[in-house]
């Protein structure tokens, strides 16, 4: 089979991808959860009373306002019952406490200037209509917001869990690597099958982290909004979020097109073990590039990666054939390993 049939068969088998990405971003497009306005610009609104202001600004500066829904997430959160004034003045207060994973809802606020711990109080309730008062310092540590994407966020945020998460990725990724490379099994770069697929998927893992991490590093605030209010939809989004979002929808359908397509090229066995060594690669490739990001090096290491990895496949295990008597993909004219047939 000449090249240029080859080439044309590569590309026919792309199809499928292009149709899940094709669906998924319709799907998208007529499932905005919500399309947050510019606080500033709802200020500009001159029949707004000082009140609706005040409330206005407190959203856009703190990305969370009355009736806002949060979930505790330590073992207990005090509050008192009286006005944050008496607890200045040093007077009797009657204090409560609620406990882990109870609802609670923002009620009001109120900001102290002579409040040497912190200037914001915040006003609670929670289901059973006790309402009570605490900084806004002691919200933030004690809750979440009652989302499940916030929710997910804050627990990949946990200093503690991430340095354990990090140690045991890092200890288990080495192992299966090298384990694989040992025994000369499949493993993504180094002994590849012919689909760009896990390729695509390392190197798409790796970007996202390098996105996530500048987010965090130059737009802070915007990912404290999202965090706030997050949502799947990435058309609603601001450009950088949005290019993000769009990583993560893209690993779930690569993800699967790699399944199918490692399935199909590999026996059960052998299968197993090279997604276990591309699950590897890839969490290896988040920790190096979501932590170095930080420090601008991951920027110069992910050019190199992005070559290295296209270097490795379009080089080493790219097929541009195809034998002309069993159809099996050859890398190379000559004779066919599978069927022994001479193709020129």
């Amino acid at each position: 089979m000449n090249k240029m049939s080859s080439i044309r068969i590569h590309i026919k088998s792309l199809f499928p991808l292009l149709m899940i990405c094709v669906m998924c971003v319709m799907t998208l497009l007529f499932t905005g959860c919500y399309n947050r306005t510019d606080w500033k610009l709802m200020l500009s609104d001159s029949t707004l009373t000082d009140t609706q202001r005040d409330s206005i600004t407190f959203i856009g500066k703190h990305h969370y306002g009355i009736n806002y829904n949060f979930i505790i997430k330590s073992d207990s959160l005090q509050l008192i019952q009286q006005e944050p004034e008496e607890y200045l003045e040093g007077l009797t207060l009657d204090t409560f406490s609620l406990y882990k994973n109870s609802p609670i809802v923002v009620a009001d606020f109120k900001t102290l200037p002579t409040d040497s711990i912190d200037s914001l109080w915040v006003k609670v309730a929670d289901d059973n209509f006790a309402i009570g008062w605490l900084h806004e310092s002691d919200l933030h540590k004690g809750t979440i917001p009652d989302d499940p994407i916030s929710q997910f966020i804050d627990l990949f945020s946990n200093t503690h869990l991430l340095v354990f998460f990090v140690i045991i990725i890092v200890i288990i990724s080495i192992y299966v690597i090298r384990h694989l490379m040992r025994n000369n099994a499949r493993l993504v770069h180094f002994n590849d099958i012919d689909s760009f697929y896990p390729t695509f998927l390392a190197l798409l893992v790796a970007l996202s982290a390098a996105v996530y991490a500048s987010i965090q590093k130059f737009y802070p605030d915007l990912w404290q909004e999202y965090y706030y209010h997050p949502t799947l939809n990435p058309f609603i989004c601001p450009m950088i979020l949005s290019l993000f979002l769009i990583m993560v929808w893209l690993l779930v359908v690569v993800a699967i097109a790699v399944i199918d397509d490692v399935r199909r090229q590999l026996p059960i066995g052998e299968a197993v073990l090279y997604i276990c060594g591309l699950l590897a690669m890839c969490a290896l490739n988040y920790i190096v590039f979501s932590i170095l990001t930080l420090y601008y090096i991951g920027y110069l290491l992910l050019a190199v990666y992005i070559i290295f990895a296209l270097w490795r496949y379009f080089t080493k295990f790219r097929s541009y054939y195809q034998c002309g008597h069993c159809g099996a993909d050859l890398r190379h004219k000559g004779v066919c390993p599978h069927c022994g047939s001479v193709n020129k």
